[in-house]
This record gives structure tokens, C-alpha cells and sequence, in this order.
């Protein structure tokens, strides 16, 4: 596997860690539908949860959460969406980014929620 994937892979089982401590409730973990891909579907409470988890070794290039593309917004929206319909729920959802920096002197996680509100 090449590094970028298995440091993408790590990042994610980070963030399902991360909102796990923050009590969360995972739901789906790489949810597919159509071209588009929801790395995380978490429930708080009456709040569902889409995030997206960028993980890079480092900011040089940017900061993680800079990588969500206004196209891949719109094919998360429309698969979390979609989700919601074939789930039969009645909830609010909210649109998050999991950003995280891991390298050698350690790592940093940082969870913007309503990201997409910015965008």
C-alpha cells in the first residue's frame, strides 16, 4: 500500500477514535454512493453526522481541511442526502472536516464542525 493511502487509512481510524471519546455514535464507516464516498457517519443525539477526514504529514502544502473541493461537497451532500432518504430518518445533519496532521513529532487533530458553511 503506498504511504499516502496508509497514512489516509490511519487518519481515519483516528477520527472514528477522536469522536468515539467525544461520544458519538458511529454509524458507517466509507459509505459509497454514486461517485462520491462519506468517510465518516456519526448520530449525536438527534444530529447526524457527515465527516470528512483529511490527513496529511504535513501543512507545508496547505492545511488538510484546504484539499475539500467545492465538487466533492457536492457529491458528499448529495450521498449523505441520499443516506438520509434510504434510511427513513428524521434528523438535522451537519457537515464536519476532520483535519490531521501526523508525522514523526506527533499528531494533530483538528474537528471544524458545519464546515461546509464556509465553503
Amino acid at each position: 500500500m503506498a504511504d499516502h493511502n496508509e497514512l489516509g487509512r490511519k487518519g481515519e481510524e483516528m477520527a472514528v477514535e477522536y469522536l468515539r471519546l467525544k461520544e458519538y455514535e458511529i454509524l458507517e464507516l466509507n459509505y459509497r454512493y454514486q461517485k462520491a464516498e462519506v468517510d465518516i457517519i456519526a448520530r449525536r443525539e438527534n444530529l447526524l453526522i457527515a465527516a470528512e477526514v483529511k490527513t496529511r504529514s504535513t501543512p507545508e502544502f496547505g492545511n488538510p481541511q484546504d484539499f475539500v473541493k467545492p465538487k466533492q461537497i457536492k457529491q458528499l451532500v448529495k450521498a449523505v442526502n441520499h443516506y438520509v432518504e434510504e434510511s427513513g430518518l428524521d434528523v438535522e445533519v451537519r457537515f464536519d472536516i476532520i483535519a490531521i496532521i501526523k508525522n514523526k513529532s506527533g499528531t494533530r487533530i483538528e474537528h471544524i464542525q458545519d464546515a461546509f458553511l464556509y465553503f
